[in-house]
């Protein structure tokens, strides 16, 4: 029977951590939190009392202690002369020690450096005051070479930090040296640059992986595997986790076993091995949280390991929680706990099941990841709405490959400070492993049914956690069979490589449907039974031709060719293939001249004559109405339309059919989105097509004043242009949009539902 009663009090001191700030910051939340926590104790603590009730009485004090300990400490950050003299927008001088390493940020106008530091005396309105509290560094590219654990002196302006745990933002001058990191901080610097150095002769992925999971260094990691890796649920694998902590301490209790170190010795190096690693991957709370999850996962090694693990992870989050209160907001310390705690407690019986008809090692392999993936996907549902059918079968396939990659880098990395040679040849043994993992991530984010979208609200998220409960509950008595073992991983495999059915589609409702079509544009709006304008074509005819048939689409009273590069017209003849096409609209730029060509070539066999959008109008057609926006009347017709010059010159159109508004804006530029920034001043919109395949290039700042509900970006998979951009995507996330990608989603349908925006994937 599992001993629960320290993962009980770890509960509780997580939720007064949550109740803290709140009660703090008062306010009519803070009055009834306040309220709620004083019952608790008055009356919990005195039933436990009158009871005896140890426990309760435990639990009681926890839940009111950690509020208390989150409360100051939340009051400590806000309330002190920096938050002051950031809520006055003061220009000040600080002296402050940098805590992070350097991560580059693009604003609108230029790139930063962002850095967190504490800072330790800060001169402001004529006062000096001395003090630690953290702040938020916004630099230019002199603060990418400052080291960790430098202490500077900088000028700047301080602003109020988006965060709960800064007390500002710093947008600084740049930096002068005051004193240099501690000989901790040098010989971090020092391992970190030769485990890259080890590996840097290997293609880029490669050598970007091995770092990111020996040390959490992801640094040069590309977008595109990146997001891979986030939708075949490997993104652990790039950042500090118990898993990187295990292994590495794993192995050097190994070594020491090998060298004669036994009894308390070993202890010894298994302390001394954590204090390094988190040495080795900064003290960050992510990495004293990592560091906490793989100390458990250590105790889980040894004998009785499962109780000592779970009595170890609620000590571990009270610990972690007293120590720092922000991390109970935090996403990562949330799938830390929840991915041990599924671990150590579906694991071993999923394992046990599993054993009674194949070997011990093979039935741990598929129990572990297992575990931990379910006990995670309410929480990665609630923040990417999205629920991964690869995930399980991804970390199953590089669970083998993850232990010698990390451990050959972290050799390569400790030999090549020896010799480089002997160091790289360590690290072209790990890039080999990496090499599998690289290889399966992009084989499962192609897999047609990867992903699965979710709802995020409050009842389809506890519909998905009682799924998940019962998944827990039912799966030992499912897999303790062969046949219905067997049976129950063909399925998920099954519904893994083959595309879930859409039914009815096309859905009821639908007002606009971006196709997939590699990395292009083709979308269709509703005019009725049907009946749809399309704009662009894509680049391939019977890709836009089959979206269309399975749109039912037979008439397309207007046709929109935005511009004319290739991946928007040279699958036009698709778009006439078998359909009556009344009028044809296009860009006034008639650039560049191949695609001018295609599409008169197409348009005449089907007598039908290309006329530019005309500016200003305004038409009804069906259920749409829709207005030309861009380019304007006076804009040129001729001229070099390859790049930048025939994408500012895209047809932008403004569509509104059953309550919602659609912005369409083709790849307009950033100095086409500035103007037109300015003409549509208070624009407000449902729907986004994010400009030019979600490029980097985009006055974000007026894409995120649209607040658009939903944006929509058509996108090839693993295309050379590295579309879309990381910073477009979470630039319209962090406003609340929901993105779409054809590249991850297929083709994606804008539904009216009572008045409200939602989104069909097919």
């Amino acid at each position: 029977m599992n001993d629960l009663r320290l993962p009980i009090l770890g509960a509780g001191a997580w939720a007064g951590a949550l109740a803290g700030p709140v009660v703090a910051a008062g306010g009519r939340a803070g009055l009834v939190l306040m309220v709620l926590l004083a019952a608790v104790v008055g009356i919990g603590g005195g039933w436990a009392v009158r009871k005896r009730r140890a426990t309760v009485l435990a639990l009681v004090l926890m839940i009111a202690g950690t509020a208390v300990v989150a409360g100051l400490h939340a009051a400590r950050v806000r309330d002190n002369p920096v938050a002051d003299l950031a809520a006055r927008k003061a220009q000040v001088r600080v002296v402050a020690t940098v805590t992070t390493d350097p991560k580059e940020v693009r604003g609108e106008h230029a790139t930063y450096q962002l850095r967190r530091a504490s800072v330790r005396e800060i001169r402001g309105r004529g006062v000096v005051y001395r003090l630690r509290t953290p702040v938020v560094v916004l630099g230019d590219e002199a603060w990418a070479d400052v080291p960790l654990g430098t202490t500077v002196s900088a000028a700047g302006r301080l602003g109020r930090s988006d965060s709960h745990e800064e007390s500002a933002l710093l947008v600084a001058d740049e930096p002068r040296v005051v004193a240099g990191p501690g000989i901790w901080w040098r010989a971090s610097d020092r391992l970190r640059a030769s485990i890259r150095d080890a590996v840097a002769h290997r293609p880029p992925d490669q050598a970007a992986l091995v770092p990111a999971l020996v040390d959490g260094d992801d640094t040069g990691l590309s977008d595109d595997l990146a997001d891979d890796f986030r939708t075949t649920g490997l993104t652990h694998l790039l950042a500090v986790s118990g898993t990187n902590l295990t292994l590495v301490v794993g192995f050097l209790l190994i070594v020491a076993r090998w060298s004669g170190v036994r009894g308390r010795g070993l202890y010894a190096v298994g302390v001394l091995g954590i204090i390094g690693f988190v040495v080795l991957a900064r003290t960050e709370p992510s990495v004293v949280r990592a560091a906490a999850m793989g100390a458990v996962g250590l105790l889980a090694m040894t004998n009785n390991g499962r109780q000592r693990a779970l009595r170890g992870l609620g000590a571990a989050v009270i610990g972690l929680l007293l120590i720092d209160p922000g991390l109970a907001t935090s996403v990562g310390f949330t799938l830390s706990v929840l991915a041990t705690a599924g671990i150590l407690l579906f694991g071993p019986p999923w394992r046990d099941a599993l054993r009674r008809w194949m070997p011990q090692w093979c039935a741990e392999a598929i129990a572990v990841p297992a575990a931990a993936q379910l006990a995670c996907t309410p929480v990665v549902a609630a923040i990417s709405g999205q629920v991964s059918l690869v995930a399980v079968l991804a970390n199953l396939l590089v669970e083998p490959a993850v232990a010698p990659a990390t451990v050959l880098g972290l050799l390569g990395g400790l030999l090549g400070l020896v010799w480089d040679p002997l160091g790289m040849v360590a690290g072209t043994v790990a890039t080999w492993c990496v090499a599998w993992i690289i290889a399966v991530a992009r084989f499962g984010a192609d897999l047609p049914s990867a992903q699965v979208g979710w709802a995020t609200g409050p009842l389809a998220l506890a519909v998905l956690v009682a799924v998940c409960a019962a998944i827990a509950f039912l799966a030992p008595r499912v897999l303790r069979h062969p046949v219905t073992g067997v049976a129950g991983c063909l399925v998920l495999l099954a519904v893994a490589l083959v595309r879930l059915p859409s039914p009815g589609w096309p859905p009821a409702g639908w007002v606009l449907v971006m196709c997939d079509v590699g990395q292009g544009d083709a979308l269709a709006v509703r005019t009725g039974p049907g009946s749809a304008v399309v704009v662009d074509a894509g680049p391939d005819p019977d890709l836009v031709d089959d979206c269309l048939d399975g749109l039912e689409i037979q008439h397309i009273p207007l046709a929109v060719i935005t511009h004319f590069h290739a991946d928007h017209v040279n699958g036009v003849e698709g778009v006439f293939a078998g359909r009556q096409v009344g009028e044809l609209w296009t860009s006034r730029l008639q650039d560049p001249p191949d695609g001018v060509q295609i599409l008169g070539e197409a348009a005449g066999a089907a007598g039908v004559v290309p006329v530019p959008a005309p500016y200003g109008a305004t038409t009804t057609i069906g259920e749409a109405r829709i207005q030309v926006l861009w380019p304007t009347a006076d804009s040129d017709t001729r001229g070099p339309g390859d790049g930048s010059t025939a994408n500012d010159a895209s047809v932008v159109l403004l569509v509104e059919s059953r309550g919602l508004r659609l912005l369409l804006t083709g790849d307009i530029e950033p100095e086409g989105q500035d103007q037109l920034a300015d003409d549509l001043a208070g624009l407000d919109i449902d729907v986004l097509k994010v400009p030019h395949h979600g490029s980097r290039y985009q006055d974000l700042g007026w894409l995120r004043t649209l607040q658009a509900q939903v944006a929509l970006t058509s996108v090839g998979a693993r295309n050379d242009y590295g579309h879309p951009a990381t910073a477009t995507v979470k630039g319209l996330e962090e406003t609340g949009t929901e993105v779409y990608r054809t590249d991850r989603d297929g083709t994606v349908a804008v539904v009216e539902s009572g008045g409200e925006v939602a989104v069909v994937t097919r």
